[in-house]
């Protein structure tokens, strides 16, 4: 198999700004990452995506770049970042960058020059057009603010945002740019880090002359104009060529990818990335974005789960995750907040048994959960404060805090739970965003000590699995599709099979072992219960069986 070391691999993601502080000045950062290298060990993954490090001015937490090559002064420094690269090497940890080459900051020099004139070496980084008959160039919305075009008056033109105001798109079609990009590339590359992770990166390349979009889409009408452009692939083989001068990995973000057009990215002639993040199974409990709720069906998860199984078995390798930087915790969402411990270990369970490499991020593993503040001013995130002042505003003040109560990235972001001390362990400063009231019972030091907490269980199942021929390699099929209360799965390699059964029910259900795997003899590796009761399945119970025969049909790698 070509370069396949990452398939065996698990990840940690730190959003660092609230992993942990360690010089108590209320912000986390590279010396608190490099003191909490041995906690990310333990948990047996092998290795770390850090979102942006990169000095910023935060309108976007990090994901609006002012300088490509240095280190956030909230973070540490060049020199501090080393020292974890080369310690994270010693454990034997792989170091992912975020790459966010869609945009930049508006405070970066790039654009700080772009803006001048039309006439200066930096004029065509990125997107500028005039405007049409008075009005806006065309009539995208952005995704995070208003809409897509800002006007300067210096150049007496708008310049396309697809996210916020204070993130310019770079005009990718620009050769500079994209010399400007593997420049990047080779200076972290050359530092020892493994790989990317890049930013929306089926973005980077607009349609010719930017039409308007579809009018009743709201926020999303120019997607089919800046998604998988014309260039898409043409730009991105540029970039792999870099990569294959190390010994590094690609993995994409692909908002709103099918199947289909993610194979385009993952195989063939125009392979440009290893692995892509995609959104499918993100939307079980909404519509496009978690700001547009309906209720929690599994029956849609589990749909979003198969497909991608089945599409990329034995011609691509899919990434597992269930939380990131940009999503509201899980629990909260398809878990059950009052079936803490065992919601939170059975979706553990559900998603880390696929075939694919599995993604785990900072708190997910002791299950922390959505916050609930009390105002919209309260908030730190572009995007929420966006759709609480543009959506539903005939709502009360009531409901539309509730949505953001339910989709707000800030969720995601609060400072970790380490103990139950004064802020949670994160700081001995005043920490720069709101601490979880619940972290007095749910944190790290708690649930070092409770046998069956999830943290536990995160460890299990990623020791298991990368210990197990048929966790890793093994073809996956889904039994019970219709069921709405249980998701149950099988893998096969060779001579093994894992069963895994996972209830989504408040309730205890009766459950036999499906058909084909009836009169085989079964070991229980995983369960999140201590006593589970043959034939019934107890509420959010999770089970991984083992089988030495292959129960059905052979897997091939």
């Amino acid at each position: 198999m070509e370069k396949d070391w990452y398939k065996r691999m698990a990840f940690y993601q730190i959003w660092i700004r609230s992993f942990y502080d360690g010089n108590g000045d209320g912000i986390g950062d590279l010396y608190g990452v490099y003191e909490k290298l041995p906690y990310i060990k333990s948990l047996g993954v092998d290795g770390i995506w850090f979102s942006p490090l990169y000095p910023s001015p935060n309108a976007d937490y990090g994901y609006d770049i002012s300088d490509y090559k240095n280190i956030h002064p909230d973070y540490g420094d060049l020199e501090q970042f080393q020292k974890v690269l080369d310690k994270a090497h010693s454990l034997g940890l792989k170091v992912i960058m975020d790459l966010v080459v869609n945009h930049t900051s508006d405070e970066h020099p790039w654009f700080q020059e772009s803006r001048k004139s039309r006439d200066n070496p930096y004029s065509d980084y990125y997107i500028w057009r005039d405007g049409k008959n008075g009005k806006l160039p065309n009539n995208w919305d952005s995704l995070f603010e208003g809409k897509a075009w800002e006007y300067c008056p210096e150049r007496d033109q708008y310049y396309l945002h697809i996210f916020a105001k204070k993130q310019p798109d770079l005009n990718m079609d620009n050769p500079k740019v994209r010399e400007e990009v593997k420049s990047i590339m080779r200076f972290w590359l050359d530092r020892g880090v493994d790989g990317f992770r890049e930013d929306v990166i089926t973005f980077i390349s607009k349609a010719d002359n930017l039409p308007n979009g579809l009018p009743f889409i709201p926020a999303a009408n120019g997607l089919p104009f800046y998604k998988d452009g014309p260039h898409i692939h043409e730009y991105l083989a540029e970039f792999r060529k870099v990569c294959q001068e190390y010994d590094c990995f690609q993995l994409g973000e692909g908002p709103m990818t099918s199947t289909r057009s993610a194979l385009s990215y993952l195989t063939g002639k125009n392979k440009s990335l290893d692995l892509m993040f995609h959104f499918d199974h993100m939307f079980a409990d909404c519509i496009f974005t978690e700001y547009m709720q309906r209720p929690f069906h599994l029956r849609s998860l589990k749909h979003a789960f198969s497909k991608w199984q089945k599409a990329l078995n034995g011609k691509a390798w899919n990434t597992l995750y269930l939380e990131n930087h940009d999503h509201p915790r899980v629990i909260s969402r398809y878990g059950n907040e009052r079936y803490h411990r065992v919601s939170g270990s059975m979706l553990a369970v559900c998603y880390l048994f696929q075939q694919g490499t599995p993604f785990v991020y900072q708190g997910q593993e002791i299950g922390m959960t959505n916050i609930k503040l009390a105002s919209i001013d309260q908030y730190v995130d572009v995007s929420s404060h966006n759709n609480y002042h543009t959506f539903h505003l005939k709502d009360s003040v009531e409901k539309r805090m509730e949505r953001i109560h339910a989709s707000s990235r800030d969720s995601a972001r609060t400072p970790m739970q380490w103990d139950d001390s004064k802020n949670a362990g994160f700081t001995t400063g005043k920490p720069w965003f709101y601490i979880n009231p619940n972290y007095r019972r749910i944190n790290v030091a708690a649930e070092e000590e409770q046998p069956f907490s999830i943290l536990k269980l995160y460890r299990r199942c990623l020791h298991y699995r990368k210990n197990s021929e048929v966790a890793l390699w093994g073809d996956y099929k889904e039994y019970d599709k219709s069921s709405n209360q249980l998701y149950v799965y099988k893998r096969t390699y060779q001579q093994k099979s894992l069963l895994v059964v996972c209830s989504f029910s408040t309730h205890c259900l009766k459950w036999h072992t499906i058909k084909e795997f009836r009169g085989k003899k079964g070991k229980l590796v995983i369960c999140n219960y201590p006593n589970p009761v043959h034939g019934m399945l107890k509420p959010y119970e999770a089970r991984v069986y083992e089988y030495d025969s292959a129960c059905g049909e052979t897997g091939k790698r």
